[in-house]
């Protein structure tokens, strides 16, 4: 592979070719760079995915755009012989934000971009990490920028890890923001801080628990639900039918992080049990293949998914003993 920008092809490289380090490993090729050349041996496959991955990463340092770690980790991601993107690396769909475009670093996320730009309502479904929540607030703040919406409402319910508000000290705001801690972090990454507090201050950005969202018409609003798996079926419903004309939806969760009381069902398990495959209603099951956070956080998130299948089996054969053992052959009690 020949590049004749000799000013853009270290910012290719990455210092101390760290980032052409990171593409050999990933690709399982040999990468050597000569001069303005880099020749790529392996695996025809492999090399064959290693050169579209370099030509995505160098069409966008062509373009202005700047690379860190994640593009390289997300770009040999989406590059995966199992995961075939309809685009190419550089022509995934961006969201615009004061940080530069943000773009998709998995497959799984290039879909819930194209759902979250062309539907009114999306569910999110998958492992902490995958951006569910920072990707939604994203695309939030773009249409508030570009006028599409008038007003985002983030909302949380206040139910985590077994805690209840009313056994935390402070006044009903010192109670509420750790909860939603979260969503203030991102929409400080979108907007810079002054703008923030302003548009705070004016209601055209409003970070509130679920509870406050009971009697309201949510009109020309970007509405995002976090951590919906906390909800019961009643609050999911009261929430869902709070849209009005104009409004975008998105509701976000991990079914593997319920902290409902024991007995109670998920709100968000019941919606998609009950509006999956309605029409005008997107879902996204991100997993493990999508977590963009520290690599170590895809391994942990697989570590506890096979612990949970190994006794998902145990309690399986456990209980195909227990009727073998306690029955005639046609499973009928002795």
């Amino acid at each position: 592979m020949t590049f004749h920008d000799n000013a853009l092809l270290p910012l290719l490289l990455g210092d101390h070719d760290r980032y052409l380090i990171k593409l050999e490993q990933g690709f399982g090729v040999r990468l050597a760079c000569r001069g303005n050349r880099i020749n790529v041996s392996g695996d025809p496959t492999r090399v064959e995915a290693a050169q579209s991955a370099i030509h995505g990463l160098w069409r966008r340092l062509e373009r202005g755009e700047r690379l860190s770690g994640g593009d390289i980790e997300a770009a040999i991601r989406l590059a995966e012989p199992d995961i075939d993107p309809r685009l190419p690396l550089s022509d995934l769909p961006a969201i615009q934000t004061r940080r530069g475009p943000i773009g998709p670093r998995s497959a799984g996320q290039a879909a819930y971009m194209e759902m979250l730009s062309g539907h009114e309502m999306v569910f999110g479904i998958g492992p902490a990490g995958t951006g569910k929540t920072y990707l939604a607030v994203a695309q939030a703040v773009a249409m508030l920028q570009a006028g599409k919406v008038d007003r985002i409402i983030l909302s949380r319910p206040a139910v985590e890890a077994g805690e209840r508000l009313g056994f935390l000290p402070g006044d009903m705001k010192e109670k509420v923001d750790p909860y939603l801690r979260p969503l203030y972090d991102a929409l400080n990454d979108m907007l810079p801080g002054d703008n923030m507090t302003k548009r705070m201050t004016t209601g055209e950005i409003e970070v509130a628990p679920l509870a406050f969202m009971r009697g309201r018409t949510l009109a020309h609003a970007f509405v995002i639900l976090d951590e919906a798996q906390n909800t019961t079926p009643v609050q999911m419903k009261m929430f869902l039918t709070r849209m009005g004309e104009g409004t975008r939806m998105v509701i976000t969760g991990d079914l593997s992080q319920i902290d409902l009381p024991a007995g109670t069902r998920s709100g968000l398990r019941d919606a998609l049990d009950t509006l999956e495959g309605v029409g005008g209603i997107g879902v996204v099951r991100f997993d493990k293949r999508d977590v963009v956070r520290h690599p170590l956080v895809a391994r942990i998130v697989d570590a506890y998914d096979q612990r949970d299948t190994a006794r998902q089996d145990h309690s399986r054969d456990h209980q195909h003993k227990h009727q073998n053992g306690n029955g005639d052959q046609n499973g009928t009690p002795k």
